[in-house]
């Protein structure tokens, strides 16, 4: 039998549209499958590599897609914690649009930053957004995705890699 290739889920509804951009480009570099998973119709350009998957509204429901069909070795694309660490558990890998590059030594500790962060907010305090995403936030993510794909190409290269 053979063995599946990795693939990339992106949680498409906040992931930034440059961020998209990259990802397209590297579907197409590497010929890797990058699925996008929204609760709302998302435009894509033609590509055999680049497909969607449009679930219905409601809270984590693109989450719990992604999760119900990663793989062990697929990347995510997020910022969402919470899905990071399924993510991690499920023997995935998770990369958010910062170019953080998510692992089970660094996801303990944001979780607790975000649980904090969010019983702040419950309790009226202001913490504000996310900062905008900028020109060197774009190249970290860039740079990481690539770092990603080429192990990944040396991994499959060795003699039993391409095994799951």
């Amino acid at each position: 039998m053979i063995a599946a290739m990795m693939k990339i889920w992106v949680d498409a509804d906040a992931c930034p549209v440059v961020i998209k951009e990259i990802l397209f480009r590297a579907a197409e570099r590497v010929q890797v499958l990058v699925t996008l998973v929204a609760n709302q119709p998302m435009r894509v350009p033609p590509s055999r590599f680049v497909r969607t998957v449009q679930v219905g509204a409601g809270f984590d429901v693109a989450d719990n897609e992604i999760v119900a069909r990663l793989d062990p070795g697929d990347l995510v694309i997020t910022a969402d914690i919470p899905l990071a660490a399924e993510v991690i558990e499920k023997g995935g890998h998770a990369l958010n649009p910062r170019g953080e590059l998510y692992s089970a030594d660094t996801i303990r500790s944001r979780l607790d930053v975000r649980d904090f962060m969010e019983t702040l907010r419950a309790s009226g305090v202001d913490t504000g957004g996310p900062p905008a995403l900028h020109a060197r936030d774009r190249q970290a993510f860039a740079n990481q995705l690539d770092r990603f794909l080429h192990r990944y190409a040396r991994e499959r290269e060795k003699p039993g890699g391409g095994d799951r």
